[in-house]
């Protein structure tokens, strides 16, 4: 393999730039050519596609977001545009293609590969929501920025005996709460797999307050529920006041933690060795510590399992009401 290109896709997540790092110092170390494609499928599309060197990634490793850009394009769903990317890719002699994002992002990987294009697909995404990998590039960084944000809220919900309502990120995946939650000691977590019972919530808030408590945190995944409904609800019926605070696009930017650094880094090897070797239509992934990789089709069926080990009390809780 002689070319081979790397694109972002989705939302954009820490760490994303140091696996671009990797796969261009890589790709370079086997004597390949690299191209960007900027603005992910939509730029592929439109033929935005670029060489790189080593220049072109140096300085870049602590840096959030991504250099190539990133954007949404329903319309790769359909099968016209499809094989016409491949050919335009075909045509500047690019063989395989690195594609870093989440599930849809690996479904366009899947169609590519399926025109002829090797393709591997990276984890890049805050939410953790893909099953082929116990943790995905960002979402250290994310939970730590999450995580900070709650910190500073807890000091002034103390100073003013409030209950603090804090909506992370997640989509339909509750790690960014859950693990916010535990770091932070929050009162409640509320996921989509551990549930929603507003009834509760407000019954337990009102005994915390007559055992003398003088302020709480509620972390919610988004979508869930309206957090800002749910405070007025709080500050009406329990003897809380209550402030919902929507942390929002914040989790997303910052400079990757250390752990997203080298697991991108290791992933974007990864990818690179697969596609020298041939071994495109693959995803790369983490699991128990060790850099793995699936094809993509069996990555896409793949559902991550919930053990209450996993979620500690979060599992118990969804156990007892289950």
């Amino acid at each position: 393999m002689k070319k081979i290109a790397i694109m972002t896709s989705g939302g954009d997540a820490p760490g994303m730039n140091a696996a671009i790092r990797a796969v261009v110092r890589s790709a370079l170390h086997y004597g390949m050519e690299v191209y960007g494609i900027y603005e992910g499928y939509r730029g592929l599309c439109e033929g935005r596609i670029e060489p790189l060197d080593r220049k072109h990634v140096s300085r870049i490793i602590n840096r959030g977001g991504t250099i190539l850009g990133s954007a949404r394009y329903k319309e790769f769903e359909r099968l016209p545009v499809q094989e016409a990317a491949a050919k335009r890719l075909k045509d500047e002699g690019i063989e395989g293609v690195v594609v870093i994002g989440g599930d849809g992002s690996y479904r366009g990987a899947l169609a590519l590969h399926r025109q002829g294009i090797q393709t591997v697909g990276l984890p890049g995404t805050i939410d953790n929501d893909i099953d082929s990998t116990d943790y995905t590039i960002g979402f250290y960084t994310a939970l730590e920025t999450a995580m900070e944000a709650i910190d500073r809220l807890r000091d002034t919900s103390f100073s003013h005996a409030r209950c603090s309502v804090v909506e992370v990120m997640g989509r339909h995946c509750g790690d960014l709460a859950l693990y916010a939650g535990i770091a932070v000691g929050s009162e409640f977590i509320i996921t989509p797999e551990t549930g929603y019972d507003e009834e509760r919530i407000v019954q337990e808030l009102i005994s915390a307050h007559q055992r003398k408590k003088r302020h709480a945190i509620i972390v919610v995944t988004e979508k869930l529920t309206n957090v800002h409904t749910l405070a007025d609800r709080i500050s009406q019926d329990t003897p809380f006041e209550a402030r919902a605070t929507v942390l929002g696009h914040i989790q997303r930017g910052g400079s990757p933690v250390a752990f997203d650094r080298v697991m991108a880094i290791e992933m974007g090897e990864h990818a690179v060795a697969l596609l020298h070797a041939g071994n495109g239509g693959q995803v790369v992934g983490l699991k128990a510590m060790e850099i793995v990789n699936y094809p993509i089709e069996e990555a896409l069926e793949m559902v991550k399992p919930i053990p209450n080990k996993r979620y500690g009390f979060a599992g118990r809780l969804r156990e007892k009401r289950s």
